[in-house]
């Protein structure tokens, strides 16, 4: 039997077999032989019976033996083919006995073929530490009898016999640990193949996670600033009846309707991409620090009536390192949200009085951002909130591998709410 023919293509994709090598189908989990060997083992018993039959021997029998018995050697080895991927290291035993007898009751072809195969499916299916030792053994059998027949037989035709013992031997060993290894390595590259795949997915997963909180931040600390003011002046141009501060009320809040207008588009712009059709613009650029001075003049107006006074300290030196052009634009982004959500809160949340805004740099370029607002006991906020701005605003800064902090303490001026975030400089951000 060639320990070649397709039907064991199957070894290169464990618990698989092929039907004509075309399509593959997964292997039932049987006690009984597969198809193929049961072929196998039939034809071989079948080609065995013909060759005695025909008295197709390949010598005389040796050491007084009947030449009946290479039948009893030919069932054997049939048996073993039976057995050559249900229990290959069974069917290689079972084997080797059965050639030795064969070779000395005169041999038949079909015997020995068989015996290739049984050692091929031995090296192929059997386990792994087993089968890897089977090729080398054959190799130093086929010596031992080399030189065994050279000492006993000193004859020209030693070499043939040599050669059918290394045919019968190696070869079929040889074969098998090649394509074993192929499949091995076969299995192997799938393996990495799906965890690759599984990695990528998670990947991909955080990499939407990510996305999806920070539009969200995004989305939040655009528009609830403007919404906030909104409603803080709606209600008050409900609650007092003046027609001045009606008046007053209702520029505030179309002011903040087309700015919060204006924000929108840009979040749109950005996640709909950069547009080339004609008559289309790039978004607006993000905003920075630059820009605080008309988020505070827009916080006092909204705060006017609220008592609220707001005051930027600005410490910063202008030349100094992540200033000016050469700033970091996502620690700009994020000072300046953390400094408007902040605001916004103090505009829901804070009582009458003063709401310092400080900013400072480090030697280094490292940015502290610092918000203190009058804190007491309300019996509610101005204005509704969704409960995420300090939870966005801690994101802002751990992004950045910074520190954040917010909540009530004590001072001189009594008790305030203290939001502080200190922000990495730009060669911190690059190096984490």
């Amino acid at each position: 039997m060639p320990y070649g023919d397709d039907p064991d293509v199957e070894a290169a994709v464990p618990g698989a077999v092929f039907d004509g090598g075309v399509t593959a189908r997964p292997r039932a989990a049987v006690g009984r032989p597969p198809r193929f060997d049961v072929l196998v083992a039939g034809g071989g018993l079948l080609g065995g019976l013909l060759l005695w039959t025909l008295d197709l021997h390949g010598g005389p029998p040796r050491l007084g033996l009947p030449a009946a018995l290479t039948l009893v050697s030919l069932t054997t080895m049939s048996a073993a083919e039976l057995m050559r991927r249900t229990a290959p290291m069974a069917a290689l035993a079972l084997a080797v006995p059965a050639l030795a007898l064969d070779l000395c009751a005169g041999t038949l072809v079909a015997t020995v073929l068989m015996f290739t195969d049984v050692v091929y499916a031995a090296v192929l299916y059997g386990p792994a530490h087993v089968a890897r030792r089977i090729p080398p053994h054959s190799v130093l059998v086929t010596v031992l009898a080399a030189i065994a027949l050279a000492a006993l037989w000193q004859k020209p035709q030693v070499v043939m016999a040599v050669i059918g013992i290394a045919l019968i031997n190696i070869a079929p060993a040889w074969t098998g640990i090649m394509l074993r290894n192929h499949r091995d390595a076969a299995q192997a590259a799938r393996l990495r193949a799906e965890q690759i795949a599984l990695l990528a997915e998670r990947d991909r997963d955080r990499a939407v996670a990510g996305e999806r909180a920070r539009m969200a931040r995004e989305l939040h600390d655009m528009v609830a600033n403007h919404l906030s003011a909104i409603a803080i002046h709606s209600t008050a141009a409900q609650a007092i009846d003046d027609p001045a501060a009606t008046r007053e009320a209702l520029g505030v809040i179309r002011e903040n309707s087309v700015q919060g207008l204006a924000e929108m588009r840009r979040l749109i712009g950005l996640l709909r991409g950069p547009r080339t059709a004609e008559g289309d613009t790039e978004p607006a650029a993000t905003p920075t620090l630059d820009g605080l001075e008309a988020l505070i003049e827009q916080a006092r107006t909204s705060g006017r009536s609220s008592g609220l006074a707001f005051v930027l300290d600005d410490a910063r030196s202008p030349t100094g390192p992540g200033t000016g052009p050469h700033r970091a634009a996502p620690a700009e982004l994020a000072a300046y949200r953390i400094v408007q959500e902040s605001l916004t809160n103090a505009l829901k949340h804070a009582a009458p009085g003063e709401v310092l805004v400080r900013l400072a740099q480090d030697r280094g370029g490292a940015l502290t951002v610092a918000v203190r607002s009058p804190f007491a006991d309300r019996p509610g906020p101005r204005a509704p909130g969704t409960g995420t701005g300090l939870v966005g605003m801690r994101e802002r800064a751990a992004l950045l591998g910074g520190a954040f902090e917010a909540g009530p303490e004590s001072g001189p001026a009594g008790r305030v709410w203290l939001v502080r975030a200190a922000l990495p400089a730009a060669g911190e951000e690059v190096r984490r």
